[in-house]
């Protein structure tokens, strides 16, 4: 039988001190957690069989997983050997197995034969503040700060991790108040009142509070995090306002910095975010993962050179997801329409998460060059490695099916494609869409009507069904009615303004859905949308405006069959 190694040594341990007389038995290194200077002395115990027994048994049920007759057994021992290096262990295998009951009287007993240890006190008062039993926890709490010495502030600075768990959140700020009391002049002090005050929502005091600890001490940049935190409860501006003055004061407070970015990226200031992520790379020239902020900033605000150069840094520092980069840079190169160095990048993208999606935008741009069969062999020899993977290749092939017009292999790929993977949303959607080009409408139907059921917040899922409806069925009312959810799920998508307009128009409500189908068109100039709209602008009788918005829209969609079906029906 093999034992526990903490608990041979400990065996082991008092085997030695067993042969040691009472008055010099010492331990030999003061242990971590201890105040002062001074040697514990242990007392002198024989190891007789009943206590070997005990140590056994309490062992061997560790072993077996009995954390039960373990943690009984070893405060057992605790109680009658008086030794503190036993009460610690019944403490840590009872906190181990959360027995807080057990865990509690595990660790008074340790209190009470080794009273300097600040270990022992920190777990009582951990314990007891978790009983919601704060009075009991003051005298604990009280030698744990008394015993810190110069290390005082640390001590605060763990103080609410220490009360974080009692539920009574004010009676834990009068505590923490009262504790901090004798040291008005420890910034670390006032963090502590701030946290506490913050904890239990009395935010006037805890702004106070981390305003004094930086008072205290100015250049203390956490401090001043958090005071940016609490700001930005009631006001953003007020947090950005207070972090941009702190790094003009403190300009090398970069977690500040990226702090302050972050807000700003919340925000959606992504001019001034990537002004601080740029001065951070220019303080951290050789962090690529600041490269890669300010590369994904650049491609935002379609500063594509900036962008490119961030992202082909990040690679030269060897950055830890290099399929990644390499991923945006295909994507950077193919809103510039550089298809070509776009499918390169992709190419170059062999393994990652990124590398099913940068293979499948390989594909597609493959296919719109007219290689459409290359394109097709491509995707077929590649095997995702989870469902979700399987999924996206047999979209993707889909997609491309549907592309050359050939809709009913793309709906039988689709239905193969749900025989393995049984209710998978994307799928769902997407055989739901096949059905209805080849006239299937009553498998449309049931395949939308299944993925709401499993994601009833599918924005598209609502919208699609019900543009659906109105455009193969007369059941307009239930088609509005689901349009209406989409929109509420979704505010701002121009797809599902566009159908909402779309469906208006066909219950003859015309300004109301040349209202939203304009909305719509101004969001996103698709042709789909612009055959909508000029739609109804001819058939209000605005043919100019109407024409005018089809051709411009022509003029970047000169494939596109609705648009092109549009304009022939109307303009003979």
């Amino acid at each position: 039988m093999s034992l526990n190694i903490p608990g041979a040594l400990l065996l082991l341990s008092l085997a030695a001190c067993a042969q040691i007389p009472a008055k010099t038995a010492v331990q030999e290194q003061t242990p971590a957690g201890r105040s002062g200077t001074s040697r514990l002395e242990l007392p002198a115990q024989d190891l007789t069989p009943p206590i070997l027994f005990d140590f056994l048994l309490a062992e061997t049920a560790l072993q077996r997983g009995d954390l039960e007759i373990a943690v009984r057994t070893y405060l057992k021992l605790a109680k009658k050997t008086r030794d503190p290096r036993v009460a610690q262990r019944a403490t840590e295998i009872a906190l181990q197995s959360r027995q807080a009951v057990p865990a509690l009287e595990a660790a008074k007993t340790w209190v009470e034969v080794d009273p300097d240890s600040v270990s022992a006190h920190q777990t009582v008062a951990a314990l007891l503040v978790n009983a919601d039993r704060l009075t009991e926890a003051r005298p604990h709490l009280d030698k744990f700060l008394a015993s810190a010495g110069n290390n005082i502030g640390e001590a605060f600075m763990q103080l609410n991790s220490l009360l974080v768990r009692n539920p009574d959140k004010n009676a834990t700020f009068d505590l923490v108040r009262q504790l901090t009391e004798p040291y008005p002049d420890l910034p670390e002090a006032h963090f502590a009142v701030s946290q506490a005050a913050w904890f239990a929502e009395k935010f006037d005091i805890a702004l106070g509070a981390m305003k004094q600890a930086l008072t205290l001490r100015p250049e203390w940049e956490m401090a001043a995090i958090y005071q940016g935190r609490i700001l930005a409860r009631t006001s953003n501006a007020s947090a950005l306002e207070f972090y941009d003055g702190y790094l003009k004061e403190y300009p090398r407070a970069n977690d500040m910095r990226v702090t302050y970015a972050r807000l700003l990226l919340a925000e959606k200031n992504y001019s001034k975010a990537r002004d601080q992520f740029q001065q951070l790379l220019a303080e951290n020239p050789d962090n690529a993962e600041v490269a890669v902020a300010v590369g994904l900033l650049s491609l935002e605000l379609r500063d594509y050179d900036v962008a490119e150069s961030n992202f082909k840094r990040a690679l030269e520092l060897d950055y830890r997801d290099p399929g990644m980069v390499r991923f945006y840079l295909g994507g950077l190169h193919e809103k510039t329409q550089e298809a070509d160095t776009a499918m390169e990048w992709y190419r170059s993208v062999t393994s990652g998460n990124q590398y099913i999606p940068a293979q499948i935008k390989y594909a597609l741009l493959l296919s719109r060059k007219g290689q459409k069969a290359e394109a097709l062999d491509h995707l077929r020899q590649l095997e995702g490695t989870n469902d979700q993977q399987r999924a996206q290749l047999i979209i993707a092939e889909a997609q491309l099916l549907r592309e050359s017009e050939a809709y009913q292999n793309a709906f039988q790929l689709l239905s193969v494609g749900l025989e393995k993977l049984p209710d998978y949303p994307d799928l769902l959607y997407d055989r739901a869409l096949a059905a209805e080009k080849i006239g299937k409408p009553d498998i449309m139907e049931g395949d939308l009507r299944k993925l709401i059921e499993l994601r009833p917040d599918h924005a598209h899922a609502y919208n699609a069904l019900g543009y659906g409806l109105a455009e193969h069925s007369d059941r307009l009312p239930e088609a509005l009615e689901l349009i209406e959810k989409a929109i509420e799920l979704s505010p701002n998508d121009p797809y599902i303004m566009d159908s909402l307009g779309w469906v208006h128009y066909r219950m003859g409500n015309i300004n109301q859905g040349l209202s939203y189908l304009r909305q719509a068109f101004v969001l996103n100039p698709d042709p789909e949308i612009a055959a909508h709209l000029g739609e109804v602008l001819w058939v209000q009788g605005t043919r100019e405006e109407a024409e005018e918005i089809w051709r411009s829209t022509l003029k970047n969609h000169p494939g596109n069959e609705v648009l092109l079906g549009t304009m022939k029906k109307f303009m003979k």
